[in-house]
């Protein structure tokens, strides 16, 4: 079999066993399910940019909360339908990964980290400055009434698991299109050599910078789900925490692999759901595990079966 049928077949596959749990799952896994598919396009994000670029942001926090804000303000400041808010969240992330990419990509390395968790500050104390309208660390509710796209009731189980396969359906195929694309094949040889890549003659500020504005706009637009999904917009999205996150769900599923945003997401969520249930110590459990993970799968649950079993995995 032909590694672009593997491909299909991996990649649909998952696809077609999410689509079949809608109808298989009892109410608590089916909602936790629904929470980690968008919290994985969360991940997908930041993969294209960490993952595929070589640029670790630790400010992505911020473009999750543009998107989140840009849609609750919109519905409950501007009154607006859910669609044109959800478009309102995704052009806030586009707005501000940006801006922000324009002036952090002046920095590399360390220092680029720096700059974003800077940055994702600033978002965190602008929206608790701004409270009058964000309602600060209180946040605000998104009524049953305001989540209704196109007559469908979003805050019903079965509505609110479809939008969010949707959503995690065209990260993943959109993701996977554009790492095969040449565009993707370019960040991954800045990401692989930048001084070469440059000498070969490509733009490496612009594929950066256009790396920098897909991860936010995807980042921004998960956020903007996630508030619409499950009614509930707040400033703790937007610190430092929900930064960290999605670096870890990289690490755990593989960085730079198609797959492992998902896995490392729903892995993280059921191992501190199921920790939290045994020990008010969960997060020391968490950190174990990625202890192991880290010594014996350094590249990742999805990248160690791209070292050992399928080289070829995207």
């Amino acid at each position: 079999m032909s590694d672009r049928a593997k491909t299909v077949l991996l990649h649909g596959g998952l696809l077609a066993l999410l689509f079949a749990l809608q109808f298989m799952l009892p109410a608590y896994h089916h909602g936790n399910l629904a929470r980690v598919m968008v919290l994985a396009s969360y991940a997908i994000g930041f993969n294209v940019l960490f993952g595929y670029t070589g640029l670790l942001s630790l400010g992505h926090a911020m473009f999750f909360a543009a998107g989140m804000y840009g849609m609750g303000l919109a519905v409950q400041v501007f009154d607006a339908a859910p669609a044109l808010a959800l478009v309102a969240g995704a052009g806030a992330g586009l707005v501000v990964s940006g801006v922000v990419g324009m002036l952090a990509l002046r920095t590399a390395g360390v220092a680029f980290m720096i700059v974003t968790l800077m940055f994702a500050q600033a978002g965190y104390l602008t929206i608790l400055y701004f409270g009058s309208y964000t309602r600060g660390d209180e946040g605000f509710v998104i009524q049953q009434a305001q989540r209704i796209l196109w007559g469908i009731d979003l805050s019903d189980p079965t509505n609110r698991y479809f939008a969010a396969f949707a959503l995690f359906a065209s990260c993943l195929l959109i993701t996977l299109w554009l790492v095969r694309a040449p565009f993707g094949k370019v960040l991954i040889a800045i990401r692989e050599n930048e001084e070469r890549a440059m000498m070969l003659g490509y733009d490496v500020f612009a594929h950066k910078l256009a790396a920098v504005i897909v991860s936010g706009t995807i980042a921004a637009m998960a956020g903007a789900v996630y508030g619409l999904l499950f009614g509930y917009v707040g400033a703790s999205f937007a610190s430092v925490q929900y930064s960290i996150f999605p670096l870890l769900w990289v690490l755990l599923g593989g960085a730079g692999t198609i797959l492992g945003p998902f896995i490392g997401t729903l892995f993280m969520f059921y191992l501190i759901d199921l920790s939290s249930g045994i020990t008010t110590a969960y997060m020391l459990v968490a950190g174990v595990a990625l202890v192991a993970l880290t010594l014996f799968a350094p590249q990742g649950l999805a990248g160690a079966v791209r070292k050992r079993i399928w080289r070829g995995l995207p």
